[in-house]
């Protein structure tokens, strides 16, 4: 019996051994032949497999996604619509949206150091407060100004 035993997948890959547990678990990886003795015997493409699996969610991609586009690569003969394009085209719109809310979270908390906001508390009751929780204070009657 050939292949890569359990640490060397995992050093190869740089992961650790109970990611390759998990992922063989959830259905990410084969189960692996096993030795006489009980070890785990990897084929040596299953370190490029994992190496995938964490570039793909180093791009935004979750597991279950990752699950998804690893089982499309295994029937590439199908002209799927719904292939690497279509998922990468779906992902971008997504990053893109949480870039322009973190765009808007980020010119919200520059408001707040500008206008002085020290206690989310006593600046929710200031109706000129840039954060956004003082739009849903009601029956604030505290003084416009400074935040805090």
């Amino acid at each position: 019996m050939t292949g890569l035993r359990t640490g060397e997948v995992a050093e190869s890959a740089g992961v650790n051994r109970e990611t390759l547990r998990y992922y063989e678990r959830v259905g990410l990886l084969a189960s692996p032949d096993r030795t006489l003795g009980g070890h785990r015997l990897y084929p040596p493409e299953t370190v490029t497999i994992i190496r995938v699996i964490k570039a793909a969610q180093h791009l935004g991609f979750t597991l279950d996604e990752v699950a998804d586009l690893l089982d499309l690569g295994k029937h590439r003969h199908d002209s799927s619509p719904s292939g690497l394009q279509a998922r990468a085209t779906t992902k971008l719109a997504e990053i893109e949206a949480k870039i322009a809310d973190l765009g808007i979270i980020r010119d919200a908390l520059r408001a707040a150091l500008a206008a002085g906001c020290d206690d989310l508390v006593a600046c929710s009751h200031i109706p000129s407060c840039p954060l956004p929780f003082a739009d849903l204070v009601e029956g604030n009657n505290a003084d416009v100004g400074s935040c805090c």
